[in-house]
């Protein structure tokens, strides 16, 4: 049967030469590892030499599912996978054993507000219609894991819309959330990669509280701005007190690393309709992002 997806030409597609491959006579030579399709051939494909392979069929296969899906835009959602939504956050403090777990256990409930607002925030981006192409903007994306991931890719379905995630192969198994629909539903073996896909149809990026994960995304995102890699974008740290608590962003401009002006990359916000503002704030008027709705 010929795939639809695929181009005319006078050779026979991929998945005919795959099937035709399979059947082989038996021998000492056809049955050696040397004699397979080099892309049929597992072990060969992860070899360290076929590294940039590997980079390119990573970058490549999400590229080509969501143009397919005609994404034209993102809104991207970075934050902790720890923060609990609402309903969840008292358990965390009864099963606390120790002071130090209660203190923590608090910290996490009282951050727990997030939730809702990522979620109320993605049900706001979900809105967005298409352009007059039909090009579908403002797709919500997350990490597709839990918390502020799940809180996220949940408001695009409560919209009755299709959102991303973008999972990672991680040493504990992180399973997408039930919320990510599952053909836009990605997984990586490289961070780079993945950050890429962040990034590349990125139009805003909200970033709730985190740790590691987040300050590696959020903050490659402002160094790429900066450095005028990437485009200005609405960059929103949600949760001032904990921003302000966690990195003395005044302090780097006291110490001279960064310029004061590196200050005005991001905004501070603390709930959906205060990042939504912002948003419309900066495409007002704008021809190469125009958005409606706001």
């Amino acid at each position: 049967m010929t795939d639809p997806k695929q181009p005319k030409t006078g050779f026979r597609s991929a998945h005919v030469e795959a099937r035709a491959a399979e059947q082989v006579t038996e021998s000492p030579q056809t049955l050696d590892p040397a004699y397979r399709l080099a892309f049929q051939d597992t072990e060969f494909l992860l070899r360290p030499d076929l590294r940039p392979v590997r980079f390119q069929l990573e970058l490549l296969k999400p590229e080509l599912l969501l143009d397919e899906a005609n994404i034209a835009t993102t809104f991207v959602f970075y934050g902790s996978a720890r923060i609990p939504a609402p309903s969840k956050a008292e358990a965390l403090i009864e099963v606390a054993a120790t002071d130090q777990q209660r203190l923590i256990a608090e910290r996490l409930k009282a951050k727990a507000h997030f939730y809702d607002e990522a979620r109320k925030l993605a049900r706001k981006v979900s809105r967005i219609p298409p352009d007059a192409d039909g090009r579908r903007q403002f797709v919500v994306c997350s990490g597709g894991g839990p918390s502020i991931m799940e809180a996220a890719n949940r408001g695009a379905e409560d919209e009755g819309q299709e959102s991303i995630g973008l999972n990672i192969v991680l040493p504990h198994e992180q399973a997408p959330n039930d919320y990510v629909t599952p053909s836009l539903s990605f997984r990586f073996h490289y961070f780079a990669l993945r950050k890429m896909h962040f990034l590349l149809r990125a139009r805003a990026v909200a970033v709730f509280p985190g740790g590691y994960g987040t300050f590696d995304e959020a903050f490659e995102l402002l160094t790429l701005v900066q450095t005028g890699k990437v485009r200005p974008m609405p960059i929103l740290f949600f949760g001032r007190e904990f921003w302000e608590r966690v990195v003395n962003f005044p302090a780097l401009v006291e110490e001279g690393v960064i310029s004061a002006t590196d200050l005005d990359l991001f905004t501070f916000c603390e709930t959906a309709d205060e990042a939504w503002d912002a948003v419309c704030r900066h495409y007002a008027g704008s021809e190469e992002d125009p958005l409606i709705g706001c």
